[in-house]
This record gives C-alpha cells, sequence and structure tokens, in this order.
C-alpha cells in the first residue's frame, strides 16, 4: 500500500480524502495543517482512520509516507511541495501548480533531482465526454484545426470572498476567475489545440468588492498550428452557467457542456459518431460548481490519482504531470499581462 499524507484541510482537500478512500493500492496515513483543529475538523467530518498532524516536516521523515498531495492554497504549493520532493516523496498538487511559471519551475526542479513523480490536479480531463473529444483530434477527425472555444461563465457572491481569507488576494490567489476557476478549461484547451504563441485579453473586477484580481475575463489565442482561440472566465455571472468547451476545423464541431455533449459533428461521419452521440445522448444536468464551489464530483479525482498511482508502479509519466500543469499557468499569466500592458504577448517557452 502507497502511504499518502494531505497538506492543507481546506474544502479541496475533502476531495481529495474521498477520491483517496476510491483509489486501489493507497490509504491515507495522515493529514497536516497549520491549526490542530483544522486538522481534527476534516478527520472528524469525515470519519477518516488517519493522524491528525501540525508538523510537515515530522510527516515527511516517515517511511510509510509515499505520496504527498498538496491542497494549501496556490500560491503556498511551492513550499510543501518541494520539501516533498525533497524527502524523496511523490508530489500531487492541487491546480493551479502554482500561481507564476517560475514558482512551477521549481517544483517541476525539485522532483525531477530528486527522481520522483509529480502530478498537476486536473480532473476534467478524465471526464469521459473529454476523453472521447481528445480521441477525435489525435484522429485527426477535425481536419485543419481553425478554432477552440471555452467559456466558464461562474457565479461567486461576495460572501467566497470575504469568508475566503486568502480567496482573491494576489498574494495566495495568483488571480481570479482565471487562475482559479477557469484554469480547467484553458489545460483542456491546451490538451486539444496544442500549444500556444500569442495572446492578446483584457480582465476587470466587475461584480464584487475587496479583493485583488479579475471577476471577468476575455482573451483570444493564436496556437502554435495556427488556429484561434478564445477563453471567457468569470466569477460575475449569476446565477451561473455550466462550463463550455468547443473545438472546430475544416471537417468536424465538437461542443461539450459541462459533462453533456451538445454537438457531435464531422465530414465524413462514422458509425463511431453515430453511437458516441447515442452514449452522451442523456444529460447529466450537473452543475459543476457553476454556482457553488462545493458542488463538484470527486470522480475525476479517483481517477486522476488512479493514474498516478499507476504511473508511480509502471515507471512512467503520469498524464498531467508538473510540465503539462506549467503551460495552462502560463497561459494566464500571459493573459494578465496582455491585460496590463495592452499589447500582445509572445510566449517565448511552449
Amino acid at each position: 500500500m502507497l502511504g499518502c499524507a494531505i497538506v492543507g484541510c481546506g474544502m479541496i482537500a475533502r476531495f481529495h480524502a474521498r477520491a483517496l478512500a476510491e483509489v486501489p493500492g493507497t490509504t491515507l496515513r495522515a493529514v497536516v495543517s497549520r491549526s490542530a483543529a483544522n486538522a481534527a475538523r476534516m478527520i472528524q467530518e469525515l470519519n477518516l482512520a488517519c493522524d491528525a498532524a501540525t508538523d510537515l516536516g515530522a510527516v515527511l521523515k516517515r517511511p510509510d509516507i509515499d505520496i504527498v498531495i498538496v491542497t494549501t492554497p496556490s500560491g503556498a504549493h511551492l513550499e510543501p511541495a518541494a520539501a516533498a520532493a525533497n524527502a524523496g516523496k511523490h508530489v500531487v498538487v492541487e491546480k493551479p501548480l502554482e500561481i507564476t511559471p517560475e514558482r512551477c519551475d521549481r517544483i517541476i526542479e525539485a522532483c525531477d533531482k530528486n527522481s520522483v513523480k509529480l502530478c498537476t490536479i486536473f480532473p476534467s480531463r478524465f471526464g469521459d465526454a473529454n476523453v472521447e473529444l481528445k480521441k477525435a483530434v489525435t484522429a485527426g477527425r477535425f481536419g485543419r484545426l481553425t478554432l477552440g472555444e471555452t467559456t466558464c461563465k461562474w457565479w461567486r457572491p461576495q460572501s467566497y470572498y470575504d469568508d475566503g481569507g486568502w480567496k482573491g488576494t494576489q498574494a495566495l490567489d495568483g488571480g481570479g476567475a482565471l487562475m482559479n476557476q477557469a484554469i480547467h478549461n484553458v489545460d483542456l484547451l491546451l490538451w486539444m489545440m496544442g500549444p500556444v504563441t500569442h495572446i492578446c485579453g483584457v480582465t476587470a473586477m466587475l461584480a464584487h468588492e475587496r479583493i485583488e484580481v479579475e471577476d471577468t475575463a476575455v482573451a483570444c489565442l493564436r496556437f502554435k498550428n495556427g488556429a484561434l482561440g478564445v477563453i471567457q472566465a468569470t466569477t460575475s455571472i449569476w446565477p451561473g452557467l455550466p462550463k463550455t468547451i468547443a473545438i472546430h476545423g475544416d471537417k468536424g464541431s465538437v461542443v461539450i457542456e459541462q459533462d453533456d455533449l451538445l454537438r457531435w459533428e464531422f465530414s465524413p461521419e462514422s458509425e463511431a459518431d453515430k453511437s458516441i452521440r447515442q452514449r452522451f445522448a442523456q444529460k447529466t444536468g450537473a452543475s459543476g460548481g457553476s454556482s457553488n464551489p462545493a458542488a463538484i464530483s470527486h470522480v475525476g479525482h479517483a481517477r486522476q490519482l488512479t493514474d498516478f498511482v499507476q504511473a508511480i508502479e509502471q515507471g512512467r509519466s503520469p498524464l498531467v504531470d508538473g510540465r503539462e500543469g506549467r503551460r495552462a499557468v502560463e497561459v494566464i499569466v500571459g493573459i494578465y499581462e496582455a491585460n496590463r500592458t495592452g499589447r500582445l504577448v509572445e510566449l517565448g517557452r511552449t
């Protein structure tokens, strides 16, 4: 059994704990928080059979800990992740990997130096409809890719920011609707369309007070393959709409809303297309956290953590490693730079 420790005991830590219960070959041995009360509360709420700890250093010395899952605030991922890597532990980091490419690089370098596995949590990649879409892209079904679009038009009340402590702060959130909520969409778009070379974008804070980051953002992208892209991200749109991704080419179009397939059309048509449309005909109606951050499933986390365990056992890279996690952060930081300067941003590393 691979022993796991979760560092950070906020809301997302609970999703990881629930997910681990469904991952074969793992056991949760410790949860770590600077607050003993927070660690104890999480254990009690979820009825966990593990230790509560406040000293990460002591936990990292334990031989029964093989994997460290970092669920601290976004801008505080580097320090526990690097410490875990330096202690020889495999590392899972909740999205975003970190809030700047440079801080991402330091995590990646620590894991490379110590020959441990690193995973960035992007559970949307493991959704059934998104997996089918990726297969179609890889198979060249779209012909020439021409346009990729994604929307994360969500709503968060003012209380979300007021009660969260670190949420909405530049130092620990690293950004707003883009870095915190829509980063899943950005990752999916990059996964489907490939690297980005040029970015223009604007951001604004329109529906909230007392936050340092954006609640509304729009960006346009140029991909390395020549295709164009559009991103819309908000926490300012009531009541909150399901997220979408749409991939278009000169031979096909696919539109996915949350986990529901709205359009799947290719020229030429195949028998597989008909069966895929039938498979996803039933609407799930899932909100996916569009108005409530707790209204998400832990299934994607369980699938991704299962892949991570298999990567350790098989000696391969996980499907979403640190370098994959860095790409979305680089694009989002590029959007922020485009907004700040009013200029087209060219990415130097893709």
